[in-house]
Parts: C-alpha cells; sequence; structure tokens
C-alpha cells in the first residue's frame, strides 16, 4: 500500500496562493509587492522559526532557489539576476564571499536577492559585510502558525474536499505528522483521493495507515 499512498499524495508547487498566512499578512502583502517590482530594495529576508514557511515563500518567488544547507560555496549561483537563497546561515566561508560579491552585482544590474534564515541578519554569524548587506534590504519576520490556525485549515481544506473529518481526527495529524502547513495539506487530499479510489469511507484507522504509509 504504501507506494500507493506515495502516488496520491498530491505535487502541489509552492507558490503565494497556496500558503497560509495566518498572522503573516502584512509579510506577505510585503514580499508580492516587492516580488512584483513595486519596491526599490535589492534585498528581502524572511526570518523565523522552522516551518514557519520561508522555504515555501523562497521556492514560490520564482526565483533561481539555491538551499545553502546543500550548497554552502553557493556554486548553484550562475550569476542569476534574480536569487533565492534559503538557509543563508549554512553558507561556508567560501559562500559568503561569493554571495557578498553577488549581492554588489545584483545592486548594480538592478538584480534582486530573496534571503531565508532562523534569525535576522544581524543576529547571524556571518561576516560582517555580508550582514550589512542583508540588513540593507527589508526584513520580515515569519511566525509560525498555531495549532488552531492550522486546524482552521485543515479543516477548510477537508471542507472544500467534501470531506467529513471530525476534529479529534486533525489533532491526531497534528500529533503524528510533520507541522508544516505543505505537509499537513499533502496528507488531507492523499486521504481523500485514497477513499475515493478504493472506495473505502473515511476512518481514523484509514488516516493511521495513509500516514504511515506515507512517512519514512
Amino acid at each position: 500500500m504504501r507506494q500507493l499512498v506515495l502516488d496520491l499524495l498530491p505535487n502541489t508547487p509552492p507558490s503565494l496562493d497556496n500558503f497560509v498566512a495566518g498572522s503573516n499578512d502584512e509579510t506577505l502583502s510585503a514580499l508580492s509587492a516587492w516580488l512584483a517590482g513595486q519596491t526599490a530594495q535589492t534585498a528581502f529576508h524572511l526570518w523565523g522559526e522552522p516551518a514557519s514557511g520561508k522555504s515555501h515563500l523562497l521556492a514560490a518567488s520564482g526565483f533561481d532557489y539555491i538551499d545553502a544547507g546543500d550548497d554552502a560555496d553557493l556554486s548553484g549561483a550562475h550569476e542569476s539576476s534574480h536569487l533565492a537563497v534559503d538557509n543563508v546561515e549554512a553558507l561556508s566561508d567560501n559562500g559568503q564571499i561569493a554571495l557578498f560579491n553577488h549581492f554588489n552585482r545584483l545592486r548594480f544590474d538592478g538584480g534582486r536577492l530573496l534571503t531565508g534564515a532562523r534569525q535576522s541578519p544581524r543576529h547571524l554569524t556571518l561576516r560582517e559585510d555580508l550582514r550589512t548587506r542583508l540588513g540593507s534590504g527589508l526584513i520580515y519576520r515569519l511566525h509560525s502558525l498555531t495549532d488552531g490556525e492550522k486546524l482552521a485549515a485543515l479543516s477548510a481544506l477537508a471542507q472544500s474536499r467534501a470531506m467529513q473529518v471530525p476534529p479529534e481526527w486533525l489533532d491526531y495529524l497534528l500529533r503524528h505528522a510533520p507541522r508544516d502547513m505543505r505537509s499537513l495539506s499533502a496528507l488531507i487530499v492523499a486521504l481523500d483521493r485514497y477513499s475515493l479510489e478504493h472506495k473505502r469511507p473515511l476512518t481514523l484507522p484509514l488516516l493511521r495507515t495513509v500516514l504511515q504509509d506515507a512517512l519514512p
């Protein structure tokens, strides 16, 4: 069954439209305006706790996306004029030099740099000249969704698919699944698809099976 469930998980690319903002409406509005060229700053920095949505928004920007946790030397930048660097605090010494030089080129050429990290630039352990560059642009904190906000969003998703999902099932999902909204939403969709395709009623045991088989 595991492969069946994996096949049912939706492949929904991150977008600004499918980002659950919660209390981050102001940040989402500012980012949208910046991406649309309505503000002139070269840099935009998003910071917040894990699963607060940083990676989602960086990937949704449409910029060339690089995760510094995987590419610490920034070898994948390729002189991009619109670059999104996630987990910027993981950059190696060479990566920090590369990003500093790249920032200067972007500013000269009218390009854009979007970065994400767990902290604001002033608290990052990076080269001082790079921290100064990142801190010269727009800086917004992303607040993690509360459990109540996640439950409300998941309940709305279930209702939009005509699914009868009791609140205790969603509580179970929050306790046992990854806590980012993209994973939680994908599991709700997979549960619905599996129930419909195999003509099995929605039950808590079915949710447990889908969850067990969908996760490593």
